[in-house]
């Protein structure tokens, strides 16, 4: 026990050590009422399982942080999802975002172009705009970050099945602006195995869309060293109605199936790895989840190191980004959303999120007003600067109920991946519909509580107001988006120089056959004026099409 104690103290005394050293914010780290706060708070008798399962802030494995001093050093990230209608409206909404104290910008894409179709594609009538910004080819995304230094703001972009077109619009645009690639900080969803398990919105089949990420990771890798070239999304299983725990399962098992393919296709794994992030859902049962994210971060610190082999602390380190449960959100009484959003934001903050969305009240009608996403920017301010929880870190640490809830879901994570791995791996198990069935399953159990009120949702099962009409403004997106993005997109075309444009298809086709790299063409091809749904047209050709089996 002695010597346990011992190891503890001057693992102790080294994690001071760095502590001192690093860069503080110039605030009150007090109590309201003055008293003063150490960084962290640790046993005074630690388990002899301590340093194995929780350790210090800022070291393996990672369950109380990812650094050291955490917001006492620099705040989460608040980046607000947004876009809408044209790129010249989302980007005057970006512009007024980051006047009202945003640190990161967050793209929304619209349907059309979340599915690869450009805005004279019969199937994005009547959608162009609606649900994100519209963009189709190089001139949009010039237009829609238009005023806005792309090497001082870190940019998100929700972008899958056609995320390596989007990212070859913004290379080409930095490289317009002057920004060097390697100063680029942002990430890229590009998700596309959580696309065949939850959302539903892939282009191409799993096999041939793997090759298209490992393109575009060592693409990223040799040029974009700061760039997040995927954020390994759980947000979208968790609003599809798994569970916590499937969450985490789910997203972490896609992890490793990139980090295989990285590896397969014979990169190092440090290289790659660090440009890996996460993407989470924060959900209403408020302990459950920020007992998951320090799960998360342990159980990702473990495998990398002991199953991959991961040599760089960088590897193991699992960064994620956090936005609030939109299907906790009801249309019944929705001004009761921004007290959800508050506190589903908190959980994520005493999770020790590196950035966070907070969802608007009115998400659940509309896309939202300025005054709701201005509200749901608040609520973030708020946690930050009046809470006192960003003051200390993982200030749950060491709570016997937090460390039981911790433990537990790692050891479900862990029965998950057993199962995971006896159909073979991430794709044979999505081609199986295994993820589909366990979701469903997950979905139709929490239902049936609300249903028979064993479950309360406020407003909607209980606490009901009889005749409710709704009194809050909705955005309303009209079909003026879709007229002006069709006219710009058959100018462009007609004022192109169509040789050079076909030639840049040609090699793009030629490429995907001949499994060369895909970024350098598609780049050009952007250049080129080509656009989105070209590019996809020609994939297609190449890597065919794919439909799911149905799950009952």
């Amino acid at each position: 026990m002695n010597e346990q104690l011992n190891l503890f103290q001057q693992k102790l005394d080294e994690w001071k050590k760095t502590t001192d050293s690093m860069p503080t914010r110039k605030e009150d780290f007090d109590t309201l009422s003055g008293e003063k706060l150490d960084l962290c708070y640790f046993p005074n008798s630690p388990s002899v399982d301590y340093l194995e399962k929780i350790g210090f802030p800022g070291q393996f494995p990672y369950t109380r942080g990812v650094h050291p001093n955490l917001y006492r050093g620099k705040l989460w990230t608040m980046r607000q999802f947004a876009g809408f209608g044209k790129p010249e409206e989302t980007n005057f909404r970006f512009k007024k975002l980051l006047e009202k104290g945003q640190t990161g910008l967050s793209v929304a894409f619209d349907m059309p172009t979340l599915m690869g179709y450009d805005p004279d594609h019969p199937y994005s009538r009547g959608e162009v705009g609606k649900c994100g910004v519209s963009v189709s080819s190089l001139a949009d995304m010039e237009t829609l970050f238009d005023g806005i230094n792309l090497g001082e703001i870190s940019v998100s972009q929700t972008i899958n099945g056609p995320a390596i077109i989007l990212l070859a619009f913004y290379i080409a645009t930095a490289e317009k602006q002057g920004v060097p690639l390697d100063q680029l900080r942002g990430t890229l969803q590009n998700d596309i195995l959580k696309e065949f398990i939850a959302q539903k919105e892939w282009i191409f089949p799993p096999k041939p869309s793997m090759r298209v990420i490992t393109d575009m990771l060592s693409y990223c890798t040799e040029f974009m060293p700061k760039f997040n070239t995927i954020s390994v999304s759980g947000y979208h299983i968790r609003e599809a109605g798994s569970t916590a725990a499937q969450e985490l399962a789910f997203t972490l098992a896609d992890g490793f199936a990139y980090v295989e393919h990285g590896i397969e296709a014979g990169l190092d794994v440090d290289d790659f790895a660090p440009q890996l992030s996460f993407f989470f859902n924060s959900h209403l049962d408020f302990f459950e989840e920020i007992a998951k994210f320090r799960a998360a971060r342990r159980i990702w610190a473990k495998r990398m190191k002991n199953k991959y082999g991961a040599k760089s602390e960088r590897s193991w380190k699992l960064r994620f980004h956090t936005q609030t449960a939109g299907c906790s959100l009801t249309a019944q009484q929705p001004e009761i959303n921004i007290a959800r959003t508050g506190f589903q934001a908190l959980a994520g903050v005493l999770g020790g999120t590196q950035s966070l969305h907070t969802n608007s009240m009115d998400e659940t009608l509309a896309l939202p007003t300025e005054k709701a996403a201005e509200i749901a920017l608040r609520t973030q301010q708020l946690i930050a600067y009046e809470t006192g929880v960003a003051n200390v870190v993982d200030p749950l640490g060491g709570s016997w109920f937090i460390e039981e809830l911790t433990d537990r879901i790692e050891k479900d994570v862990e029965k998950y991946f057993h199962e995971i791995e006896n159909l073979g791996g991430v794709i044979p198990a999505i081609e199986q519909g295994y993820f589909q069935r366990e979701i469903a399953r997950a979905a139709s159990d929490y239902q049936a509580k609300l249903d028979s009120n064993t479950r309360v949702m406020v407003g909607v099962n209980r606490f009901i107001k009889d005749n409710e009409e709704i009194d809050i403004p909705i955005l309303e997106i009209g079909g003026e988006a879709g007229t002006e993005q069709r006219k710009k997109l058959a100018d462009m075309k007609n004022s192109r120089d169509e040789s050079i444009a076909q030639a840049a298809l040609k090699s793009i086709g030629d490429a995907c056959r001949n499994n060369e790299n895909l970024m350098l063409p598609i780049i050009a091809a952007a250049k080129a004026c080509v656009t989105m749904g070209e590019i996809v047209i020609t994939m297609k050709a190449e890597f065919g099409e794919w439909q799911e089996t149905a799950v009952f």
